[in-house]
Formats: C-alpha cells, sequence, structure tokens
C-alpha cells in the first residue's frame, strides 16, 4: 500500500524514513537525530497523544549499572507528532547511556520539544527500585505565553494530589 492510499500525502510523512523500513539499524549510543516527525491532520484541535514504554533502560553513570523504567510520555500536539518507531529507536538509544534518571527524562522532554514544537508536553520515568528506594522524575514543558504554560505550571503543583498506582514494580 503506498503512503497516499494510507492516508497521508508525502509531504505529510516529511521525512519519516523508518516505519516500514526493514532494515533499521538500533543505535548503541544516545542518538537525537533518529527521532522523526510527521504533519497532524488536526492541529486546530486539542487531543493527547500518549506513550507507555514499559522496557526503558540506561546506565548509571556512577556504577555502570542498568536502570529501568516505564516511561510514559504525554503531549498535545501543533503541527508536527512524533513517529513512533522513531521514539522507540531514540529510547532505545539510552540502553547504553550513562545519566541519572532525572537526566535522562529532561533529555527526552527537550529533544521532543525540539523536534515538534508541541503546545504541551510532560515526561515521567518510573523507576524500578535500587537499594531500597525508586525514582520518578516527572518534568513537563507548555508553549510559553500560553494556556498551556499555565497548564504545565498546574500539573506540577497538582502531581501528587491524586497518586496512581504504581504496576510496574
Amino acid at each position: 500500500m503506498s503512503e497516499i492510499e494510507q492516508g497521508r500525502s508525502k509531504e505529510e510523512l516529511g521525512g519519516v524514513t523508518l516505519l516500514g523500513n526493514q532494515g533499521t539499524q538500533y543505535p548503541t549510543t544516545y542518538a537525537p537525530e533518529v527521532l522523526e516527525s510527521f504533519v497532524n491532520k488536526h492541529p486546530g484541535r486539542d487531543y493527547r497523544v500518549k506513550f507507555n514504554c514499559p522496557e526503558f533502560t540506561s546506565l548509571c553513570p556512577m556504577t555502570g549499572q542498568p536502570d529501568f523504567a516505564t516511561i510514559y510520555i504525554a503531549y498535545i500536539p501543533d503541527e508536527l507528532m512524533v513517529e513512533s518507531k522513531s521514539l522507540k529507536l531514540y529510547l532505545f538509544s539510552f540502553r547504553n547511556h550513562g545519566d541519572f534518571h532525572e537526566d535522562c527524562m529532561n533529555i527526552i522532554l527537550n529533544d521532543l520539544v525540539a523536534l515538534m514544537q508541541p503546545k504541551f508536553i510532560e515526561v515521567w520515568g518510573k523507576f524500578t527500585p535500587r537499594g531500597g528506594i525508586s525514582i520518578d522524575p516527572y518534568c513537563n514543558w507548555g508553549r510559553p505565553g500560553t494556556k498551556y504554560e499555565q497548564m504545565a505550571e498546574y500539573r506540577m503543583m497538582n502531581l501528587d494530589l491524586y497518586p496512581e498506582k504504581i504496576d510496574n514494580r
């Protein structure tokens, strides 16, 4: 089936090259360049897209031990959206990357903001315990000067008012 038959013109698909590519190479080091975007067909409507990534791994920068997490990425798109296979490869690129949990979540947020310029985005890591303690870093971003900036502030201030059930540990 061609791209146009699938409901997307070549212009809308832009630089999407990984989807459907059977020869995909998995990156072995941090690789933000693998992220790809496509045109949002509904930019005038606010809606939320959420990715649940239960197999995230990175390395502790001090010990080199692996850290495991479920990563939640939710955003309100504007003109562009992240292509899911490229996101999967991008998250995989952290496998041999040594950074603290908090740094990884902020790097992911920054890279996705740079790629898409969404209206709002949040990234939440729920790491499995190591040494008897788990770390759940949360970061978000709302477009400055808009209601989405206020939404980000509100979300940050009220994040733990209604604690979620943690089911990945």
